[in-house]
């Protein structure tokens, strides 16, 4: 769909709906288009010597390119139509010739469009994409952004993984969420590898090099996380748990005092003990997707889809005691805004030093204690499987409508269990 020509300007590029080109007036073949995405591109639509029709694409809207400058841009370029340029194969010449920092950043930006269909059909999800930012800016970049896409070869690969692996890119980072501290290991280099991966196919999908060099690359064995909380280890983190909830002061509104961990955090921290979900599931939760009265919860958008999941009487009265929200707000939300708490691991951490801990207690942890102590207690895979939203989605989905009351008795035992412990 277009819009009527008049001299494009910043008020008609900001107007644009989806699927909307607006053209300009003054520059002929010149305009701004918005497709499914709120992303705005400046276009340009000309003729070559030979007759044959063509699309260039200037840029995206944003630093550099605003209405003028791309303008500007489009009047230039077509100065090189007529004098015999030809675009298209000055386009092709200059995406050979991108960086890994480039590659990296078209890649992020196609996956947050939802170009990037996973392996289950759907798009990456924010926490995913989150992860994914988090290990390019830290570890792609630094290492490997300067290089260009056709030159990296294995053995850069290779060297890179080492270099991951052996702490050369560790440090202490800012980010919209707080300060991060980026260690690098065998295993983080393994996942950055395996990232670096997706994205050299992507570039070989574009057409941008022949072959993927991560092909052939040995990484590092990622060795099972087989970390429980001993018997001893649950009395300390419920022991952390209440010196972490320091009770608010008075000075002002809303202020805790030295020492205080945000109160939704530790009942996030209690939930996930309770329960064995994931954190992101905990954090992600809202009350439209709760039924308290028959104790069950059905999260829409899971690690591996939609899941139903059984509530111990433990883990209903961890929720009743957030106070009942808006059917789109979050269980535990955020100290402020309302996204997902995103300093979570942070205060987590602090949790963890309360009781007195080692550092490796992690919210997987206790998902993968929660999992052994159901164990212990003689429940079978399918049962421990359909409390905790395990993979197995298509045996434990109908487990779950077929067997209510057997997950019910199930999680209130193994919450039993943990709270007998935990004092």
């Amino acid at each position: 769909m277009a819009t009527e020509r008049k001299r494009l300007g910043l008020k008609e590029v900001r107007a644009l709906e989806e699927n909307q080109t607006a053209w300009d007036a003054t520059v002929p073949g010149f305009g701004a288009r918005r497709q499914r995405s709120e992303r705005i591109a400046y276009v340009l639509l000309y003729r070559t010597r030979e007759g044959r029709q063509r699309f260039h694409t200037i840029g995206r809207h944003g630093a550099p390119w605003t209405p003028t400058t791309a303008r500007e841009e489009a009047q230039r370029l077509l100065g090189e139509v007529v004098n015999g340029g030809d675009l298209a194969t000055d386009k092709q010449k200059a995406r050979k010739s991108l960086t890994i920092a480039e590659l990296c950043d078209e890649y992020i930006a196609d996956a947050e469009a939802g170009r990037l269909p996973t392996i289950r059909g759907g798009s990456k999800k924010a926490s995913t994409l989150y992860t994914d930012k988090r290990r390019i800016e830290r570890h792609i970049k630094p290492a490997l952004g300067s290089m260009r896409v056709p030159a990296v070869t294995q053995e850069d690969v290779e060297k890179f993984l080492h270099t991951v692996a052996e702490g050369g890119t560790a440090g202490m980072f800012q980010t919209d969420r707080g300060k991060s501290k980026v260690r690098g290991g065998k295993g983080a280099a393994s996942r950055v590898v395996g990232l670096l991966g997706g994205i050299f196919t992507y570039a070989v999908r574009k057409k941008l090099r022949p072959d993927n060099p991560t092909r052939g690359v040995m990484r590092f064995p990622g060795g099972r996380r087989e970390r429980r909380l001993s018997d001893a280890e649950y009395q300390l983190f419920g022991n952390g748990l209440e010196l972490a909830a320091v009770p608010p002061g008075p000075k002002r509104p809303g202020a805790r005092p030295p020492g205080a961990v945000w109160p939704a955090a530790i009942a996030a921290a209690r939930f996930l003990l309770l329960t064995g979900w994931r954190r992101g599931e905990v954090l992600g939760l809202r009350w439209k997707e709760l039924d308290l009265a028959r104790r069950t919860a059905r999260l829409e958008d899971t690690k591996t889809g939609l899941s139903a999941r059984s509530l111990s009487e433990a883990a209903c009265a961890i929720l009743l005691g957030q106070g009942a929200g808006e059917p789109d707000a979050l269980v535990f939300p955020a100290t402020r805004g309302d996204g997902i708490m995103g300093g979570f691991p942070w205060l987590f951490g602090r949790i963890v030093q309360a009781a007195g801990l080692p550092s490796d207690i992690s919210p997987h942890v206790l998902r993968h204690s929660f999992a052994s102590l159901a164990a212990d207690l003689g429940y079978s895979e399918p049962t421990i499987a359909a409390m905790i939203g395990h993979q197995g989605r298509s045996m434990t989905s109908r487990y779950v409508h077929a067997a209510d009351a057997v997950l019910l008795a199930a999680a209130d035992a193994v919450a039993g269990r943990i709270l007998e412990l935990m004092w």
